[in-house]
């Protein structure tokens, strides 16, 4: 009977903990939308929003000049706009520069469509055009646009002027290193919506944002970073996307940069090499055009380059094209 007793106890303690853990989870999953409608009102989109097949997409411009540069952002980054504003803040001194935040990102909307690299440049093309921002552009992509780049200047080369890598992932590096493709689990989806990503923010906000020096970023830009990867985190879309990877490279692992077309790439500097001697840089190499103004620069600093590198990325970029406009 004491047995009976104290079992009937115990689960009673267990189911009582379990009752409080979901209750908790419950009201954290309440208050954290909350708060997503909140934010969402307080911090409305920075540039304007056009219409890509039923969907909002939002276009960040800033500066005038001979060149519009259209800005790419990598897997993941919750908010591009505000992810480049140091880079964005130095080129448009001279140049138009663009921000198109792909669908599933900052304050564009979330989509189901597939994530073919298709659908992401015809959707780019479709939201450039709409807000009547005109070509031939300058492609920079960051990380995992460099293989959307590829696609774009191979499918529409007379859009398409030049193209600037920020350590850009290319569809042929995969076999250059004989790697494979990374993958993303979808349970991943359910952060953002369940409150996770919002909770993981406030126990440790710096793996959501730039790892620059105090200043670079304008705590207006943090605030609202922080609260856009709570709305967006790895959502549905951006989950896709990365499971996409592998097809996506295989649809652009033929191609090459059109042969006229100025590249500039930008690389991190690394000490280590593969056994056979390969490294970040000996592969871009492979990837350069016979225009004299393509070139490699090596950096030292991060994947996000931009984060802290953005004054001399500048610099560089605006000798880049002087150097392919003169020509």
């Amino acid at each position: 009977m004491k047995k009976t007793k104290k079992r009937s106890r115990l689960w009673a303690a267990a189911r009582n903990i379990l009752l409080s853990i979901l209750a908790v989870f419950v009201l954290w999953f309440i208050f954290s939308n909350v708060m997503t409608v909140f934010e969402q009102k307080k911090y409305p989109p920075i540039g304007k929003l056009v219409s890509v097949d039923g969907k909002n997409m939002h276009i960040y411009t800033k500066g005038e000049g001979d060149n519009t540069i259209v800005l790419l952002s990598g897997l993941g980054t919750s908010a591009p706009a505000l992810d480049f504003e140091p880079l964005i803040n130095e080129m448009s001194k001279n140049n138009k520069v663009v921000v198109a935040e792909p669908l599933g990102y900052g304050w564009s909307d979330i989509t189901s469509k597939e994530r073919t690299v298709k659908n992401i440049v015809e959707e780019l093309r479709m939201a450039l055009k709409k807000a009547n921002i005109q070509g031939p552009y300058i492609l920079m992509p960051h990380s995992i646009s460099g293989i959307y780049s590829m696609y774009f200047a191979n499918t529409y080369p007379e859009e398409v002027k030049a193209i600037i890598g920020i350590d850009p992932t290319l569809p042929q590096a995969l076999d250059y290193f004989g790697e494979k493709s990374p993958a993303m689990p979808k349970y991943l989806s359910l952060l953002a919506p369940a409150g996770i990503a919002r909770l993981a923010l406030y126990i440790n906000p710096e793996n959501f944002l730039p790892l620059a020096d105090d200043g670079i970023y304008s705590e207006g830009n943090l605030k609202m970073t922080k609260a856009i990867s709570s709305w967006k985190g790895y959502n549905k879309t951006i989950v896709a996307e990365a499971n996409e990877i592998k097809d996506n490279i295989s649809k652009t692992a033929d191609m090459n940069f059109p042969s006229n077309m100025p590249i500039l790439i930008f690389a991190r500097k690394e000490e280590k090499e593969t056994k056979d001697g390969k490294s970040n840089v000996s592969f871009y190499k492979t990837q350069l055009t016979d225009s004299p103004a393509s070139k490699i620069v090596i950096l030292q600093g991060h994947h996000y380059l931009h984060w802290t590198r953005y004054k001399k990325v500048s610099k560089e970029v605006n000798e880049f094209t002087k150097s392919f406009s003169k020509n």
